[in-house]
């Protein structure tokens, strides 16, 4: 499925500012499209490149004509996609976007809504930390001083620009400060502060709010089918953010697996069994470094859900029902007393495995001191 304006959750007012820009000729060469995780940038900006290469368009695309046929795939000749890959295994040579475009292409046509978790987990990074790399401003350049091949405007949609090298930001900079005719570079960030100076004092930045409850309301009405009810309460604990809303409606195998790890985790700790407890750090020693970085995120995100779930505000708890159906019974062991060492624990722990410390040790006696906090009620 193509991603185009009707697809957007909300953003109107985001929508129609764009819209206008190009109906009235007036848009910036460069856009730095920011704002939270799960507001839908991303979707902003194809819904954009889309408009713009349609053949006929009329307040959204026609969806009939050729371009249209081939946006819906994510074929278009003139819409380039730059986004964070990993090196092959067994290659030293330097990865460009294009080497993964058909992964690329599998997760847009899922949806635009998709995390930078969910694409390392289709990456399946293990130990890598997914780059754009220098020889990809190499490809830009080339594909940028080529003739438009369907007579109209060339895009190049980058995803996380602050995922990139200095050296392709470096070489990128001249091309987007006098970019060719008819050519939009759209940068769709998270962590603008990232990216170099000079790139963002070159860029018009459009700053995609949260979703609103309402927006949030009616689409998981009209694409889960959940009553209204049910919409609501996920709408508010999503916190705007369509990502979250989804995590609240069903967990992804990866988190259905970090939940059972984490639970594993505070039940050997509470009945100080040490043998398991070995047993566990192996387990997770096992997995990788990115995705046992992603485990400690997750257990420092659960141990703040169960700490809040205490003062029984259901609208600020932020958990699918599996977590809930588990921290019912655990929340209580999550205190003032205990709360910060055990997230300095799962901190510490998150640090010695980014310093490449022996993870079977990291584990192993990360949940050794959790007996002590877990205890400590």
């Amino acid at each position: 499925m193509g991603v185009f304006f009707k697809d957007i959750i909300g953003q109107r007012e985001v929508v129609e500012q764009l819209r206008r820009c190009v109906d009235e000729n007036r848009l910036a060469h460069a856009l730095l499209i920011t704002g939270p995780r799960g507001n839908g940038k991303l979707a902003v900006a194809i819904a954009l490149a889309n408009y713009l290469l349609c053949g006929n368009r009329k307040g959204d695309v026609c969806g009939n004509c050729p371009s249209c046929v081939k946006l819906e795939k994510f074929i278009h000749s003139d819409l380039h996609f730059v986004f964070p890959v990993k090196k092959r295994k067994g290659s030293d040579s330097a990865p460009i976007s294009d080497d993964y475009i058909t992964e690329w292409r599998e997760m847009l046509a899922k949806g635009a809504y998709f995390s930078y978790d969910d694409w390392l987990q289709k990456l399946d990074v293990e130990n890598q930390q997914p780059m754009i790399y220098e020889r990809e401003s190499n490809e830009i350049l080339h594909k940028l001083s080529m003739q438009s091949r369907e007579g109209g405007w060339k895009i190049v949609i980058i995803w996380l620009p602050e995922k990139m090298k200095e050296a392709c930001s470096n070489k990128l900079l001249k091309i987007i400060e006098e970019p060719p005719q008819d050519t939009l570079f759209l940068l769709v960030s998270e962590e603008p502060d990232k990216i170099i100076p000079t790139i963002q004092s070159r860029t018009q930045c459009i700053a995609v709010p949260r979703i609103t409850q309402e927006d949030m309301e009616k689409a998981l009405q009209s694409r889960y089918g959940l009553t209204f009810d049910d919409a609501k309460l996920i709408a508010q604990q999503s916190g705007g953010s369509w990502e979250k809303a989804e995590e609240l409606i069903s967990l992804s195998d990866e988190k259905a697996q970090y939940l059972e790890l984490f639970m594993q985790l505070m039940r050997v700790a509470y009945a100080r069994n040490i043998r398991d407890m070995k047993a566990w750090s192996e387990q997770v020693a096992a997995m990788g470094r990115e995705r046992q970085k992603r485990l400690l995120d997750y257990c420092q995100r659960m141990i703040r859900e169960n700490f809040v779930m205490n003062f029984r505000h259901e609208e600020l708890v932020y958990m699918s029902q599996a977590e809930r159906n588990f921290s019912v019974k655990f929340s209580p062991f999550v205190n003032e007393n205990n709360i910060f060492g055990i997230m300095e624990e799962l901190s510490e722990a998150q640090r010695h495995i980014e310093q490449n410390v022996n993870a079977k040790m990291v584990f192993f006696d990360m949940s050794l001191r959790m007996i002590v906090w877990i205890k400590n009620r």
